[in-house]
Formats: C-alpha cells, sequence, structure tokens
C-alpha cells in the first residue's frame, strides 16, 4: 500500500514497521525540534535514502490533493506536533499511533502522568484520525506493563517498542483492522502539564517526591531551594527521621544537595540552576 508518514524519531520505528511489510512510503511530514528532547535525523535520513520528499511544516489541504494524486492511500501519524487537516475529501484512510491506553489519556503527551499517577497497566494504540484529537475509532492496541520504580525513559523506550510491534500487526492486516475499528466512549483528556506540575513539594513524603522526578526525568522536574529553582534531572532520597524544617539544605558536596523532606531527605544529583531555554540560546 502506499502511505505518507506524519512523525519524528521517537515513533521512527512505526514508520520502519511499514516500510518493512511492504509498504510503499511517499512522503515524509516532520517538524523542527529541540535536538535536546526530541529529533528527527532518522527519519529525515530515512526519507532521503528512499528518495521521497521532506517537508518541515504543518500538513496542509494542498499536501493531501498531492498525495490524492499520487494515488497515496493511507496516512499514518506518530507523534506530529501539528493537527491534520481533513483529510476525507482527498485520501481512503489516516491513522495515529497515541501513547496511550485509549479512551485514557487523550492529550498531547500523557508519559509523565502515567508515571505521576503509578499506573502498572498501559498502551499504544492505533486509532483512526478524527476531528477530535485522539478520539478516533480504534483499530488496535499494544499493552505496556509498569513497575514499581518506572521512570519516563523506561516508560518512552517501552512504548517505542510497542509501537514498532503494534505497528507490524496493523500494517499486516490494516483493511480488515480499518474494517472493524470500534468507536471510542468515555475515557479521559490529559492536559499539557504545568510547571506547578513539576514542582517538587518537599513536605510530602520522599517516595512521592522520587516519583515526580522519575516522571519528568531528563525533562526535568522544578526544586525551590530558598530563592533558587533549580531545574532537576536526576535525584534520589531515603527515609530517615529528623528535625529538619521541609525544603533545608542539610548538606551539600560538589554538586550533589541534600534536601530535608517531610520523612527523609532528597539528594539532588544532577540539576541546573538556568532554566531549559536559556540553557539552550547558550547552547548548554
Amino acid at each position: 500500500m502506499r502511505f505518507a508518514f506524519a512523525g519524528f524519531d521517537l515513533w521512527c520505528g512505526v514508520f520502519d514497521a511499514f516500510v518493512a511489510q511492504g509498504w510503499q512510503p511517499l512522503a515524509l511530514f516532520t517538524m523542527p525540534v529541540d535536538n535536546q528532547h526530541d529529533f528527527n535525523e532518522q527519519v529525515v535520513s530515512r526519507a532521503q535514502s528512499l528518495g521521497i520528499p521532506v517537508h518541515m511544516s504543518p500538513i496542509r489541504s494542498e499536501d493531501l490533493r498531492a498525495l490524492r494524486d499520487q494515488q497515496c492511500e493511507v496516512l499514518v501519524v506518530a507523534g506530529h506536533g501539528w493537527k491534520i487537516p481533513d483529510w476525507t475529501h482527498d485520501l481512503h484512510h489516516a491513522i495515529n499511533f497515541h501513547p496511550s491506553p485509549l479512551p485514557e489519556g487523550r492529550g498531547p503527551y500523557p508519559l509523565f502522568r502515567a508515571v505521576m499517577e503509578d499506573r502498572r497497566d498501559w498502551a499504544v494504540t492505533c486509532h483512526r484520525v478524527s476531528p477530535a484529537f485522539d478520539a478516533g475509532d480504534i483499530l488496535a492496541a499494544e499493552p505496556v506493563l509498569l513497575t514499581t520504580d518506572e521512570c519516563h525513559e523506561t516508560l518512552q523506550l517501552k512504548l517505542q517498542l510497542a509501537a514498532r510491534k503494534l505497528a507490524t500487526r496493523v500494517a499486516s492486516d490494516f483493511r480488515s483492522m480499518w474494517n472493524t475499528s470500534q468507536p471510542q466512549s468515555g475515557g479521559s483528556y490529559w492536559p499539557k502539564l504545568t510547571d506547578a506540575d513539576r514542582t517538587l513539594d518537599f513536605t510530602g513524603p520522599v517516595a512521592e517526591i522520587l516519583r515526580l522526578c522519575r516522571a519528568f526525568g531528563q525533562h526535568e522536574c522544578i526544586a525551590h531551594v530558598g530563592a533558587i529553582a533549580l531545574y532537576v534531572r536526576h535525584a534520589a532520597g531515603w527515609p530517615e527521621t529528623h528535625d529538619y524544617l521541609p525544603g533545608t539544605v542539610v548538606h551539600h558536596y560538589r554538586r550533589s544537595l541534600v534536601v530535608a523532606a517531610r520523612d527523609g531527605f532528597i539528594a539532588l544529583l544532577d540539576w541546573s540552576a538556568l532554566p531549559p531555554p536559556t540553557r539552550a540560546l547558550n547552547g548548554l
């Protein structure tokens, strides 16, 4: 089948799975990335090696018409940051791979909250692209199990593996899965999290603080230490009875800071006093 792909490196395995099943790619739609958390060099390299055009912009109505003229049968979306316009006048099918067990966890990026809520069962879901985000009929899903010490990076890797496995299934039996897709009912929408959501509360228990650190991982939590905000990539901690006020820095060694929590201590091991945008501007 002829298809176009919209996505970036995080879900490159989805693109690879369709190509491995004999599907013919016609175009790649990707987006500018920060090259810190998000990348597109892999998908661009794949497109260039296959001799297909690369579009670094939102999909427009004229792009859909061009795909129709090339007899494109399916638009495959995985992690595309822009809304897909109405495709139904030009294409027969459009599907999206979403990293949650739909209908639960609709929204821009549900991984952080899945770890924050200490979920045990998760999934990546393939569904029809619909006017509402992540709300289309479901073709199939691939389950993922989370552990008690799950972090953002391990969940992301698990979902990449599951997405490629799911894409292989979908590519090998597409028409049947499309025709038997099931509408969503109920569920939830998870909006983009705010700085307040990722701010450490040292009046809370050590276990909850560390879970929040694991949930954001390299995307960083915020720790207010005195009058300074620190952007924390990695922390450890332990329970211990003490008489310090929560939030007190009780020890430091080189760049490691030990901060009192309600029922123990949190060690801030990898952090920066500069916010991410400032570091990016300075190449840090």
